[in-house]
């Protein structure tokens, strides 16, 4: 099992920044982890959709096209963390956003993730 925690929402104006952060444990979790951790969001009304991916092992990243160059995904190894960076934020990017974990790297920013954190909810004011 894995265990996911998130934190770092809140409300913010338009064009400010947050950083969500996600900590990851549980038995099978390790640092040296082959674990695909990935942020997805979901606003009301709407599916759950992917925002951005990191191959722990490794670093390789991958963003949704509406986030690139304003969302960077990154990890801390020695805090098993993996952070969402959000800067030029816009009413748009309002949402509950979900922390995952799944071992496949090829489903990376579909929805078919083993382990979800309970989301932490971001908010733009215009």
């Amino acid at each position: 099992q894995v265990q996911l925690v998130e934190s770092g929402g809140g409300l913010v104006q338009t064009g400010g920044s947050l950083r969500l952060s996600c900590v990851a444990s549980g038995r099978t979790f390790s640092t040296a982890s082959r674990y695909v951790m990935a942020w997805f969001r979901q606003a009301p009304g709407k599916e759950r959709e992917f925002v951005a991916g990191l191959r722990w092992n490794g670093g390789s990243t991958v963003y949704a096209d509406s986030m690139k160059g304003r969302f960077t995904i990154s990890r801390d190894n020695a805090k098993n963390t993996v952070y969402l960076q959000m800067n030029s934020l816009k009413p748009d990017d309002t949402a509950v956003y979900y922390c995952a974990a799944e071992p496949r790297w090829e489903v990376v920013t579909t929805t078919v993730y083993d382990y979800w954190g309970q989301g932490t909810q971001v908010t733009v004011s215009s």
